[in-house]
């Protein structure tokens, strides 16, 4: 048996693991919609976090400051897609989230223009429109000097 502390207080039994989608979910389906991301034990999560011990949880939404770091985290991942389909040979170099947005620095053979910026915007609300799931994938690079 799992037990997942709430933040009001609550407790919630699960009999096998659960993502915090799924914990989310099994609290209500607006909450569900709006999840973000999670915290567990403390810990910035993403909802397919899978939870397999007793934990502290707390869904996080819109409604929090971490939930905005996580819109623009995910805001920069969309803005680099959407220059990849405009400008395949556009290089994606850095492109963190900061205190009043997040950027991406690209390396392209010129530099973009106010145009090519308006057609970035536009690819972006496209791909929006797509509803694309979204999946994490964390990606291991072993080097190794010979």
């Amino acid at each position: 048996m799992i037990s997942i502390r709430l933040p009001d207080g609550s407790q919630r039994e699960f009999e096998a693991p659960v993502t915090v989608a799924e914990v989310a979910a099994s609290i209500g389906a607006g909450l569900a919609k709006a999840a973000l991301a999670g915290k567990v034990d403390g810990n910035l999560v993403d909802t397919s976090h899978l939870i397999d011990h007793d934990v502290n949880l707390a869904i996080v939404t819109d409604k929090d400051a971490e939930g905005l770091d996580v819109i623009r985290h995910s805001t920069a991942h969309l803005l680099a897609y959407a220059v990849k389909e405009l400008f395949p040979d556009a290089q994606v170099t850095i492109g963190p989230v900061v205190d009043n947005g997040f950027y991406y620095d690209f390396s392209y053979k010129r530099p973009f223009t106010p145009e090519d910026l308006q057609a970035i915007e536009k690819k972006m609300a496209e791909l929006v429109k797509k509803d694309e799931p979204v999946e994490r994938k964390v990606v291991y690079f072993v080097y190794s000097r010979r």
